[in-house]
């Protein structure tokens, strides 16, 4: 498979001349077969390191931090969406945090300016698809002024089991930093407010365009989904908050913002597994930016192969 910068999504990678922002890469451009797909980066949410594993002794954590050269107490997390233009169709996937909602993560939220510096316009979005309704996948839609840009005949795939979570989300197996649930049930509630005449629900697994398929897997919230892409032999699945950084190593660990952890464990290991036999490539929304990998099984456990680089 060809991992290619020049891709066509709306002269995504000549966006005139360079400046401030583009010191640090924030696109990488793949071919899949004649699909193009785009990471874009939203920035980072530093975190606290408990968000990593809740259900294990903290002196567990600490070594695998420590083994990964990473401190003890506040981790990174990367926040990823994609772009896939197939065919005609233009779609984002996952829209990252929009503004920040007083809880110091003033490092994210970048999308909007991000999409633009790549050169694409957002009223060439023809499909937005979710993974799932937290606000750091919904929050970019929400941005003053994003709205009125998009295109009045926008698709938002979204699966009907997350609307509905939404209705009365259940908060109770989480184990979130104070504040977090309050803000992620005002920005679901918000969204499907600004945005309920244009979702388009699905129950179990939808064809977005030819060879983009978004299927409901639950467990990090039980309408979430992940977006999977073929063409031409090859495979790309975005696996949204499924798989994090721990996952590999340690897919039995369950993660601070997950609302059903061991369906979210059991998710994680078939999928780790699925991908492993398959070769296909792996994208996730807080893996280390561009994400772009593929994972191979290590004893009991996995392991994640990143690509290299190609300019």
């Amino acid at each position: 498979m060809k991992h290619e910068t020049n891709i066509s999504l709306d002269n995504a990678s000549h966006p005139g001349a360079p400046g401030p922002n583009d010191l640090v890469p924030s696109r990488y451009a793949v071919r899949v077969g004649d699909i193009d797909v785009l990471v874009v980066s939203d920035g980072v949410l530093p975190l606290p390191t408990a968000m990593l594993a809740h259900n294990v002794e903290p002196a567990a954590r600490a070594a695998w931090l420590d083994e990964m050269f990473l401190p003890p107490d506040a981790f990174d997390w990367a926040l990823n969406v994609v772009v896939v233009r197939s065919g005609s169709q233009t779609i984002l996937v996952d829209a990252g945090l929009g503004c920040d909602p007083d809880l110091h993560l003033p490092r994210a939220g970048q999308l909007i300016k991000r999409l633009e510096a790549a050169g694409i316009d957002l009223a060439s979005v023809t499909d937005v698809v979710l993974t799932h309704m937290h606000m750091d996948h919904v929050g970019g839609l929400l941005v003053d002024g994003v709205k009125e840009r998009l295109r009045p005949d926008l698709r938002i795939h979204v699966a009907a089991a997350e609307v509905k979570f939404w209705e009365a989300p259940d908060f109770s197996q989480v184990s979130m930093p104070p504040g977090f649930p309050d803000a992620l049930r005002s920005a679901a509630k918000q969204f499907v407010k600004q945005y309920r005449s244009q979702l388009r629900l699905f129950e179990e697994e939808h064809e977005v365009a030819p060879g983009v398929v978004v299927h409901r897997t639950g467990g990090h919230t039980p309408g979430h989904s992940v977006v999977r892409v073929a063409s031409g032999g090859d495979r790309l699945t975005f696996a949204g908050d499924l798989v994090f950084a721990v996952g590999f190593e340690h897919p039995e660990w369950y993660n601070g913002f997950e609302h059903d952890p061991e369906e979210s464990a059991r998710v994680r290991i078939n999928l780790l597994r699925e991908l492993a036999e398959t070769g296909g490539l792996l994208v996730a929304t807080h893996l280390p930016f561009p994400s772009v990998g593929r994972v191979a099984v290590d004893g009991d456990a996995f392991r994640w192969v990143p690509v290299f680089w190609d300019f």
